[in-house]
């Protein structure tokens, strides 16, 4: 099936040395570049590189996680750091919506968090953020190695390589696709709608589980638009009504083991405050 991008759209999936997103690091990274002409890219490249992109991460693998995606201390000891690759990733990435399997919950906070680090603004406005794995929960309710047997009828093997889950998500995408089209549900309020179309605006809205302001949902908007805290002693209330009668927490934040994308959009919350006080 054809895509309808006005833009390129870019799958990718992260191994790490963790679950943290305030913490971890990327340990190897791929990503499958679809072009609105259809033409693809990837990164690696196995025409010109290696075929896997490992990243070392500046600080132990655990063997929890080496046992998870088989990345362990000696294969990266010689690899690039994320900050060698940065400046190059984001120039392959500037112009896309991004794609991935569970992406909108761990890798793009995590990719957003390692470019943070290296002090490049990753910014998610106006990109559309569509999560394979959502659209497969929302339309059968299960892990990618279930997602490629049910939608592609193959075997996934070498699962937990990076090239190969991340090809596996964009043949369940095209599947998805094809098998929903023109397929309506019903939703909570008892309206008949068409949840999966060759749209990549609609499939961002699909793939969004609450309306999150920053990606691990530590603030979200209200049905107002309104951002308002999501956890702890203040969940439910403004976050600017908070930071007015309680300006101590703001710091709270800014010191705590918060992530620096979360840390960002309080201070953008607290300057935009200022600037119409």
């Amino acid at each position: 099936m054809e895509l309808k991008l006005h833009r390129p759209l870019a799958f990718f999936d992260l191994e790490t040395t963790g679950v943290n997103v305030a913490s971890d690091r990327i340990v190897e990274i791929a990503i499958l570049k679809v072009h609105p002409d259809g033409r693809i890219e990837k990164r690696p490249d196995p025409n010109v590189g290696p075929e896997r992109l490992l990243v070392n991460p500046g600080i132990p693998i655990p063997a929890e996680s080496t046992a998870f995606h088989g990345i362990t201390d000696e294969d990266v000891v010689d690899a690039p750091s994320f900050a060698d690759l940065a400046p190059k990733l984001f120039k392959f990435l500037y112009d896309c919506d991004l794609a991935g399997y569970n992406s909108n919950k761990f890798d793009v906070p995590i990719l957003a968090e390692e470019f943070l680090r290296c002090g490049i603004d990753f910014s998610i406005e106006d990109r559309n953020l569509i999560d394979v794995q959502n659209i497969f929960h929302l339309m059968e309710q299960r892990t990618l190695k279930a997602g490629y047997k049910f939608y592609c009828g193959k075997d996934l093997d070498n699962a937990h390589e990076a090239m190969a889950d991340v090809e596996a998500t964009y043949e369940i995408f095209l599947a998805q696709l094809q098998r929903y089209k023109d397929v309506k549900i019903e939703d909570a309020k008892g309206q008949l709608y068409e949840p999966v179309q060759n749209d990549m605006d609609h499939l961002h809205e699909v793939s969004q589980r609450q309306r999150n302001v920053d990606f691990l949902g530590r603030f979200v908007y209200d049905d107002k638009g309104v951002e308002v805290f999501n956890f702890g002693k203040h969940k439910g209330r403004s976050v600017e009504e908070v930071l007015r009668d309680e300006p101590g927490y703001y710091g709270w934040m800014l010191n705590g083991d918060f992530p620096l994308y979360t840390k960002k959009v309080l201070r953008s919350i607290k300057e935009r405050m200022s600037s119409t006080a």
